[in-house]
């Protein structure tokens, strides 16, 4: 049986481990080849390419820091030997430094921007000119970009600026029939989480403040993604989609 996004060509940046690995599973699921970009984890990515090839999909692991122009072009010179278009971006890769802003330096800044917000421009004007129309940027967020967390001001100010960038790539890219939104997650428990110096604080706090239930997985994340690739989704431009169970509206 044919998935909902037979034959799309899927572009998932870190997309080895967490959130990023289950969206990549879940497009592929749904019918689509996938690049499986990554930076350290090559094992990781190599399997996950392997399962995609048991779907039936054609599927490539290509390593490459996303916050570094010359990278990116690296990215996209392979890519472009595996397949000849791209009509989804999933920009999921992150990074960042767990510090109080008064301890940040300018390197720290750099290094948050770069990779969290920089990557989206750098990646969408690569991928544009092998987008066609019905094309999808999906960006990925966090509620830090709008809520004050301890030790998270720089990240949360990169996810505030990838927003803001979102907005902006979907009004010039619209006339094209491309589509560009935001997914934020709430509190996942990946690899990432355990970075936080206040884990099992959040992870709590979420559990007794989800009216939606008390853990939100990588595949509810993932969902929000394949929802907003769908043929049906062709309206919604430049917003943000909130998936945390209800958390940010509980008090």
């Amino acid at each position: 049986m044919a998935g909902a996004l037979e034959g799309k060509v899927a572009l998932v940046t870190g997309a080895a481990r967490g959130i990023g690995r289950a969206i990549a599973r879940k497009l592929a699921v749904a019918g689509c080849d996938v690049a499986v970009n990554y930076y350290n984890s090559h094992d990781e990515a190599e399997s996950l390419c392997e399962e995609i090839r048991t779907m039936g999909r054609r599927a490539c692991a290509i390593k490459a820091s996303v916050g570094m122009p010359e990278s990116v072009d690296e990215l996209f010179e392979e890519l472009r030997g595996q397949f000849d278009r791209v009509d989804i971006l999933v920009s999921n890769a992150a990074s960042g430094v767990l510090k109080s802003a008064m301890e940040m330096s300018l390197k720290h800044w750099r290094w948050c921007m770069e990779t969290n917000a920089l990557a989206l421009a750098l990646l969408a004007q690569q991928a544009v000119p092998m987008m066609p129309a019905g094309g999808r940027i999906i960006a990925m967020s966090s509620l830090g970009s709008v809520r004050a967390m301890p030790a998270y001001g720089f990240i949360g100010a990169s996810k505030a600026a990838l927003e803001a960038l979102v907005r902006t790539l979907a009004q010039e890219l619209g006339p094209r029939g491309i589509r560009v939104n935001t997914v934020s997650a709430g509190v996942v428990e990946t690899d990432a989480l355990s970075y936080f110096p206040n884990r099992e604080q959040l992870l709590q706090s979420f559990a007794e403040r989800s009216p939606a239930g008390p853990k939100l997985t990588p595949e509810d994340v993932a969902g929000a993604v394949y929802l907003l690739c769908l043929p049906e989704a062709n309206m919604i431009n430049g917003h943000t989609l909130v998936v945390d169970g209800g958390f940010a509206i509980s008090g």
